[in-house]
């Protein structure tokens, strides 16, 4: 998982650097597949119910699953790219959210919010807790900033397949909810909007925008938990 979670890392680096005004989702796309190709890894989103491509890319309203395709990224635009790999049967995921050119005060914020509401999370995954302390830290770091976490969308455990049990909520309560022993792994990924929480999802079956249309922010780890604490797998 380590190794699937480098290629990640890889991904998100090449992305990251050509997220640019001017260019388009699903030349984003491409850069991922190349890493993936050159890497020799797996793509666990292409094909994953039909997914066509191996990216989400979810500009400003969009909170998850934008399928990549001819829209131009524009100066001032948010974009949140997810993506995953495969080596040797194991499973990385991770996202993150980035501004396009320069950016103003309250996209950077949302942005901001959201990285430290992961990092929240990930702090609590001692053997021992309880997956409600995670979600009770991302809650509070997100609604004390005046943000709305979007409940509809969780993490989730993740090893020989992308999507395992169980659930990670990303909101909660300390004491409650399913204990953490060294040797889980966890997709940790906090969804937040700078308005409402409410969702929908587009007539492409895939999509998910904020109802209001206000924009939002999406950062995701893979995470082992392990005697001495969370391990990063999707760092480089």
């Amino acid at each position: 998982m380590r190794r699937a979670g480098r290629v990640v890392a890889e991904m998100h680096d090449r992305i990251r650097a050509a997220a640019r005004p001017g260019v388009t989702t699903l030349e984003l796309d491409a850069v991922g597949r190349e890493v993936l190709e050159r890497r020799g890894a797996r793509s666990n989103f292409l094909d994953y119910h039909g997914y066509p491509a191996v990216i989400c890319a979810s500009p400003n309203e969009v909170v998850v699953h934008g399928i990549p395709d001819g829209r131009v990224l524009e100066e001032g635009d948010i974009v949140s790219i997810d993506c995953g790999a495969i080596v040797d049967g194991y499973h990385g995921d991770a996202a993150f959210t980035a501004g396009i050119g320069s950016i103003d005060a309250g996209p950077q914020r949302l942005i901001d919010v959201t990285r430290a509401a992961l990092d929240a999370g990930i702090a609590e995954l001692v053997a021992g807790s309880r997956l409600g302390d995670l979600g009770a830290a991302v809650q509070a770091t997100v609604e004390a900033a005046g943000l709305s976490v979007v409940r509809d969308y969780v993490g989730h455990g993740i090893g020989t397949a992308m999507h395992e049990p169980p659930d990670v909520p990303n909101v909660g309560r300390r004491g409650r909810g399913e204990r953490v022993s060294a040797g889980d792994v966890f997709a940790v990924e906090p969804m937040v909007s700078a308005g409402g929480d409410d969702t929908r999802v587009l007539a492409d079956g895939w999509t998910v925008v904020t109802l209001d249309g206000s924009w939002a922010a999406h950062w995701e780890h893979t995470v082992a938990v392990t005697d001495h604490g969370p391990e990063i797998l999707t760092l480089p």
